[in-house]
């Protein structure tokens, strides 16, 4: 009973924060609220057994993904009003994939209700079962390729981010770090000797 009052709670979190992302008008907001949605799904997640894709979850996509977009979106100069007026344009496309994604949640819960898709709870586990080490021998073994292919997008993803807070900018004043290390005291200073004047 407890556990199904929780379930419920991290669920309409989740889904008010969900609704914050899309519906917030700055940015960083939007990232925070996906960071709220990130603990909310590891803490369900957690009511699963599923305890190291929770830390995995937290770890990886609030520490250090996360991180990264909160950074790429204080660096790039966004234009708000006139990114909402494009997104404007797509909102039935928006509406359509949301109604389809409602349509497929009732009618699961409807058929699950009528005993059509009746679901059985999860076999107990045994005492020294270890998920981290079955997703590991799963990860290595049957999903290896998989795996490589999502570090290459992960890679490439990152290496985009970095060129774009990179890109040049009109009024900018970068830095020559090798240039400044390089310097002489010559260069930078320079003593002129005057001969020295009586008061009439």
């Amino acid at each position: 009973m407890f556990v199904g009052v929780l379930f419920a709670i991290l669920a309409v979190v989740l889904v008010s924060a969900a609704l914050g992302v899309i519906l917030a008008r700055n940015p960083v907001h939007s990232v925070l609220l996906l960071v709220l949605c990130f603990f909310t799904s590891a803490v369900i997640w957690l009511l699963l057994d599923a305890e190291f894709l929770a830390i995995v979850l937290v770890l990886v996509y609030v520490g250090a993904v996360m991180v990264l977009f909160l950074f790429v979106v204080m660096m790039l100069d966004i234009n708000i009003e006139e990114f909402r007026r494009g997104l404007a344009n797509f909102w039935p496309l928006a509406l359509a994939v949301a109604g389809f994604i409602v349509f497929a949640m009732i009618n699961v819960i409807v058929v699950r209700k009528l005993g059509g898709g009746s679901l059985g709870a999860a076999p107990p586990l045994p005492a020294d079962y270890s998920n981290t080490r079955s997703l590991g021998i799963a990860l290595f073994t049957r999903y290896a390729y998989p795996a490589e292919v999502a570090a290459v997008i992960l890679l490439v993803a990152s290496i985009a981010a970095i060129i774009l807070t990179l890109r040049q900018r009109r009024g900018g004043k970068p830095q020559d770090i090798a240039a400044q290390v390089a310097v002489r005291a010559s260069d930078r200073l320079r003593i002129v000797k005057m001969a020295s004047e009586k008061r009439r």
